[in-house]
Order: structure tokens, then sequence, then C-alpha cells
């Protein structure tokens, strides 16, 4: 899965996620990943953060889980879809889901935003690129 997300990227100031797909002298090329899947340059000093390196702090110091590892135990735990209006629900709501899912998260690095995100992001996956929310199969050595 996380190989997967290695081409998914979020980009600062644009709502939704996008699927990179050509590297420029000026910028990169990028897809939405919605049912548009508009084409636009995104420029070299653009914020844009891959889904495959972000990370959520937990308690224990200097420890982080993998945005993949939690999006795999949302699905385990939700199913295909977050049924959490992102824009309306209160912070309390906001944590709990998130508890629910990774007990061991840091509360004073997580943000309601971050959760606010993390579920959008996830909806989108779940609609557009599933294959992103499997977990990983593990191959036997032979």
């Amino acid at each position: 899965m996380m190989e997967l997300l290695k081409d998914i990227a979020n980009i600062s100031g644009k709502s939704g996620l996008y699927r990179i797909l050509k590297p420029s002298r000026s910028g990169v090329i990028v897809e939405s990943l919605d049912d548009k899947k508009e084409r636009q340059m995104v420029d070299a000093s653009a914020r844009v953060s891959i889904l495959k390196d972000i990370t959520i702090y937990t308690d224990v110091h200097n420890k982080t889980t993998p945005l993949s590892e939690v999006f795999v135990k949302i699905k385990e735990l939700h199913g295909e879809t977050v049924e959490i209006d992102t824009k309306s629900a209160a912070n309390n709501v906001l944590f709990d889901f998130l508890a629910s899912v990774m007990p061991d998260f840091d509360r004073q690095k997580v943000y309601h935003s971050d959760i606010r995100k993390m579920i959008s992001w996830y909806n989108i996956l779940a609609k557009y690129f599933p294959e992103a929310l499997q977990a990983p199969v593990e191959v036997p050595n032979v």
C-alpha cells in the first residue's frame, strides 16, 4: 500500500488529492483524484505533500505511525466510507474517531484539522483509488 501512495499528493491551498503524473523543470504535472480528472501544472514553489511520507505522532517519544497503516485500520473498523461530516463535526467527535483507530496518537501534536484532512483523504481514496487502502500482502519466502 505504501508504494501506491507514493504518487498521491495533497497540494497546499487546493482541496482534494492529486496523482503525480510527471515532473518537469518548472514543477510537476498532476491529475485530480476525482470524476473530473483535471490535469494541471503545479509550480515548483508549491507545497506538495506526498501521502506516503505523512506519519501520525504517537505518545511514544520519537515514534510515528505511517498514514498508510492508519488508513488500513480505518478500513478494518469503518469500511469503505467514514460517515463523519468533516466540515461540521465537533472536535471531540474527531478525536474520538482517531482514538478508536489509533489509541496511542499524541493528543498534543495531532490537531483536529489534521483529522479532518485524514478523513477527507480516506474517503477520496476509498472512492477513486480503493486499491491504495488494501492491507499489504505478505509473501512467504520460498
